[in-house]
């Protein structure tokens, strides 16, 4: 038995919501996962609507392969970079923005490579000259004073107790933002003269998501209880002159909390703010490459670059070389070099372009999903699954419209993907949940029928419960009642509990054989079976059936009496007629029976009690013999049964059809139709003739010797007494 014929049915009728209450529970929760999956959507949306070229002068000087070519590999002595800071400086920069950490002294410098060559010097002339030479780390400090110039360090996951500059102090408006900021417990600071010389100091770490994409950017990270900006926040603060930064998070004047601490909201440097998640990362929303914005620090360093393409610009320095390995992964590239995303996002501060997602999104997106999956859960039981298939596909459709609109419109970032995936969850459960209550449906079906129905049936109205209609329909029906003869008696020999298990035993294999040959049990009367052919599913060959089941009770009873007592031993009776009915559930709202009612079921039932009249097994109607023709028949008389005044025909079912076609029957046949035919014309000669051959003739086993004696009495007083010329051959039945 499958699991869901074992579920509770609360369960299964409950699912749908318990699966609303879990994915509510997951949005809250927002795993990673989920997470992963709304940024691949935010993704998607940059790459079909990125952001529009800027007209900020950003521009980035790139270490690039070919200039490392023509210079020599990284790193260099550090009188290159003085050369190419001045330059810049000299082309009128702005400022310049280093992406580069010098943590260590210039090896190439005079007063570090003097001490390797000491023994090889043999001219004290040549040493003091050395001596003489300005320190290469002097020299790139000294560009770096004449120039605005902002430093970089990297923040490590090493611990150490290294420290770097802090050129501006911080302000906090609202809780404090501490407890928000990204920590690492190591820095890998620009040497310290570097940083003296140096308008400006920032970190230049990309924390990137949990599938490595780069989407925000932290505008500061801290150790301990020490925040430090970032490299692009240090290039804003020095372009303005301002020294001070104000972090404002949830609790500030304007700013709801609602008595929670949730994190930072804004960033204001100078003249600009910027809307940061509450970690203070900002989301970069990313341009199409623009060759203009990058220029090839060897064109700087040999001088042939106009002096247009770096006024008044704000220059990042940079590499794209492969070899330096300074790539990442942003929506719109697989591999953009690290100082494209700080450019990226310098660029988008000046334009104001700012990806946002407000603090009320996500009450917004998650009163969505509770009402629209609410809505799907009320709605599915009521318009079926077609309707709300169409009703899911619209919300998603919308939720996506309205996620792509705010994008687009208002830049906003929208989260569709939950809200559709709760909707495709709770329709596919709310689907399963009415699957499983048709499975629970075609349970009770098997179980209700299944006392009435054979086991072929009861799948056969399983599978197609359309066919079942409830409430009563008019159809042609075949019953058939079998009562045990001398019942009565035998009830008088046992006792309750003999007589119980009698009864059980004896009606378990007559029900089985009815069951088998696709009848309907409907009641048991007493000592008396009571089923039906045609219902609740089509029967093309009812009558057959009916009849079939007949013989093979017969049999049954045989086998039952060979193998019982002579106390146990019983006859059997048994009634069939075919006519139109009524059939459905009969009864009352409190209790009702499927059953069958009509004048057709009331004759089978007078049919069955005739069997004591003509000595016979099985009595059956002329329409019951119509639609059986292939069995063998004998016609038993034309009668009005008690309660009835319209003529029946009334027949014996013999055997089955291998026996009817029998050809050592014929003369019994045709003997058979001659007595009748006779009794009827009142030819009481010729009966008599035609009922000798019949006694002769007809085999033991029809145990037809009680309606030849019938007929023999019959003939016999009407031969003395006839009865008129009106007489029509009906016999009055006097008992049921």
């Amino acid at each position: 038995m499958r699991w869901w014929n074992r579920a509770p049915q609360w369960l299964v009728h409950a699912l749908p919501a318990l699966a609303l209450v879990a994915i509510v529970a997951l949005r809250i929760a927002s795993p990673p996962f989920l997470e992963a999956v709304r940024h691949q959507v935010f993704d998607l949306y940059q790459r079909r609507h990125p952001r529009p070229p800027s007209e900020s002068r950003v521009r980035i000087v790139d270490l690039d392969d070919e200039t490392l070519r023509r210079f020599g590999q990284w790193p260099w002595p550090r009188t290159q970079v003085a050369q190419l800071i001045s330059r810049l400086h000299e082309l009128g920069a702005r400022v310049v923005t280093l992406d580069i950490v010098f943590a260590e002294a210039d090896r190439t410098s005079p007063n570090q490579i003097l001490p390797l060559w000491a023994s090889d010097i043999e001219s004290a002339a040549l040493a003091q000259a050395l001596q003489a030479l300005p320190d290469h780390d002097a020299v790139l400090a000294k560009a770096i004073s004449q120039a605005q110039v902002v430093t970089g360090f990297s923040m490590s996951a090493q611990p150490n107790t290294l420290v770097a500059a802090r050129k501006a102090s911080f302000a906090f408006s609202g809780d404090t933002p501490s407890p928000f900021v990204f920590e690492f417990p190591g820095i890998v600071p620009t040497l310290p003269e570097l940083e003296q010389a140096a308008a400006g100091n920032g970190h230049f770490n990309l924390v990137g998501e949990h599938d490595g994409v780069v989407r925000r950017v932290p505008l500061f990270l801290r150790r301990g209880q020490d925040i430090y900006p970032s490299l692009v926040m240090e290039t804003l603060r020095v372009i303005q002159g301002t020294s001070t930064y104000v972090i404002k998070s949830a609790g500030a004047s304007g700013q709801f909390n609602f008595g929670e601490q949730t994190g930072i909201t804004h960033v204001k440097i100078g003249h600009w703010v910027i809307p940061t998640d509450a970690n203070g990362r900002v989301w970069v929303y990313y341009a199409k490459d623009d060759p203009k914005r990058w220029i090839p620090a060897w064109q700087v360093l040999e001088g042939n670059l106009p002096e247009a393409d770096i006024k008044d610009a704000i220059v990042f320095i940079g590499t794209s070389a492969s070899g330096l390995r300074d790539l990442r992964t942003t929506p719109l590239l697989a591999l953009a070099p690290g100082i494209d995303v700080h450019a990226q996002l310098t660029e988008q501060i000046l334009s104001g372009s700012f990806l946002l997602r407000p603090d009320w999104v996500d009450g917004a997106e998650l009163l969505y999903l509770i009402v629209f999956g609410a809505a799907l859960l009320l709605l599915l039981p009521r318009l079926g699954p077609i309707w709300c298939a169409g009703l899911g596909v619209m919300g998603i459709a919308g939720a996506m419209a309205a996620s792509w609109y705010a994008f687009i419109s208002l830049h906003w970032l929208v989260d569709a993907v939950m809200p559709s995936l709760a909707a495709l969850i709770i329709y596919l459960l709310a689907s399963l949940s009415s699957f499983l209550r048709t499975e629970m449906e075609r349970r009770q079906v098997r179980q209700a029928f299944g006392r009435y129905l054979s086991p072929v049936l009861v799948d056969r109205l399983a599978r197609q419960p359309d066919q079942l209609k409830l409430g009563g329909e008019s159809r042609t029906m075949t019953i058939l009642f079998a009562d045990i003869r001398g019942f009565t008696t035998l009830s008088e020999k046992l006792d309750a509990q003999e007589l119980t298990r009698f009864m059980n035993r004896f009606l378990t294999p007559m029900t089985g054989v009815i069951l088998e040959s696709g009848g309907t049990i409907d009641k048991y009367i007493g000592d008396c079976i009571m089923a039906f052919w045609n219902a609740p599913l089509d029967d093309p060959h009812q009558e057959r059936h009916a009849c079939e089941a007949a013989l093979a009770m017969r049999k049954a009873l045989f086998e039952w009496n060979a193998a019982s007592s002579a106390d146990y031993r019983v006859d059997l009776g048994i009634g069939i007629n075919t006519g139109r009915c009524c059939v459905g559930n009969m009864g009352s709202e409190q209790r009702f029976d499927y059953s069958v009612l009509g004048d057709p079921v009331n004759l089978a039932s007078r049919l069955e009690g005739q069997c004591k009249t003509y000595g016979v097994d099985v009595v059956v109607g002329s329409e019951t013999v119509s639609g059986a023709s292939s069995l063998l028949f004998a016609e038993l008389d034309r009668i009005t049964v008690k309660g009835k005044t319209q003529p029946v025909e009334v027949y014996a079912l013999l055997a089955d059809a291998q026996k009817a076609a029998q050809s050592s029957l014929d003369a019994w046949k045709k003997a058979h139709a001659r007595l009748l035919e006779a009794y009827r014309r009142q030819q009481w000669d010729q009966a008599r003739e035609a009922l000798s051959v019949c006694e002769r003739q007809a085999p033991q086993e029809f145990k037809l010797q009680t309606l030849y004696g019938i007929y023999r009495r019959r003939v016999q007083e009407y031969s003395v007494a006839p009865p008129g010329p009106d007489w029509n051959g009906v016999w009055a039945a006097t008992q049921k």
